[in-house]
């Protein structure tokens, strides 16, 4: 009875050394084909740093110079765009000083030169000199300065944007 014992260990023992033997081989093909796979992607990734730097170099002089014609292009006509906006908010400002004090509570900052009538943080700033508007019940401002009613010239030698700067 012995034999048939001996035999079944001998068996699982080659099925282990042949199993371990699977296992090295798969361990050692495996780490062969990463390694294959590193040396790959790194020949690939040189393949495209080199294209793209060749790109770059055709590209990037094409690209500077489009971008110069159209600044070119642009650039005046954001000088015209800032002028139209300086004029239409001069000519619209005797309105904006009337119209915005009356619809903001504050009579007597009507017609005021220094009227603001911003709102920041939603606290709304009436001048430099009254933030908060002139006090209560009173019918006056000693520091209001009427706004003149007048249109720019076209021949005034001041750049529209000059009041912006």
């Amino acid at each position: 009875m012995e034999s048939w014992q001996q035999e079944w260990g001998k068996m699982f023992e080659t099925i282990a050394q042949e199993i371990n033997q699977l296992f090295e081989e798969v361990g050692r093909d495996l780490s062969e084909a990463a390694d294959s796979l590193l040396n790959f992607s790194e020949e690939v990734a040189q393949e495209v740093e080199h294209s793209l730097e060749e790109i770059d170099h055709l590209v990037a002089p094409k690209l500077a110079q489009w971008d110069e014609e159209l600044m070119q292009w642009v650039d005046p006509l954001l000088q015209a765009v800032l002028g139209i906006e300086a004029t239409l908010d001069r000519a619209v400002e005797p309105v904006t000083h009337t119209v915005e004090p009356w619809l903001n509570q504050h009579p007597v900052c009507m017609g005021c030169r220094h009227y603001h009538g911003q709102a920041y943080n939603g606290n709304l700033l009436v001048c430099a000199m009254h933030p908060y508007g002139v006090v209560d019940g009173s019918d006056s401002c000693p520091d209001k300065e009427p706004v003149t009613w007048s249109f720019p010239r076209s021949n005034d030698p001041r750049t529209p944007w000059d009041d912006d700067f």
